[in-house]
Parts: structure tokens; sequence; C-alpha cells
């Protein structure tokens, strides 16, 4: 590997903004907020929307969207789309 083109790896906290779950490993990400963590230091943290605890493919708890009428809103919304105007 050549030297001086990686970016070194350091301790971060990554944070479920959804949930109360937070996880401390090693990353090259950069942020300007830290966090005190449960050793007592502190951390760069870096907030997330969704992590293991929070998706609904680790926690079962999956949601099954309406997908009727969509396509029939679509073509109320645009018209159709063919040249010349015809359904």
């Amino acid at each position: 590997m050549k030297k001086g083109i990686h970016p070194d790896y350091r301790e971060v906290v990554f944070q479920d903004a959804s949930s109360d779950f937070a996880f401390l490993t090693r990353s090259t990400i950069r942020t300007k907020e830290t966090i005190k963590w449960e050793d007592g230091n502190e951390y760069p943290l870096v907030k997330v929307e969704v992590s293991s605890k929070s998706h609904p493919f680790y926690t079962g708890k999956q949601r099954v969207l309406s997908t009727g009428g969509r396509v029939d809103r679509f073509k109320q919304k645009y018209g159709s789309m063919r040249r010349g105007g015809k359904d």
C-alpha cells in the first residue's frame, strides 16, 4: 500500500435517530459532533436514520405498503405518456 493516501481509522459512535441505539466502531468518517460514551471517553458521533435495531427486516416488523391506485394516480396527474395524447 502507498503511504499517505489512505485515511486513518478512528473510534466513532454511530447513533440511530429513530431508536435509542448506539454502537462504537472504527471508521474513517468525519463529523463535528461528539458524544460521551459508556467508558467515559468522548468520541465523534455520526447519526444514522436506520440501523439493525430499527430496520424492518431485522426487527421483523415489516410494513406492507399499498400499491393499489399508484398507476391510476400517476396517469391522472401526468396524463398519458404517449405522443398525440391518446390513452
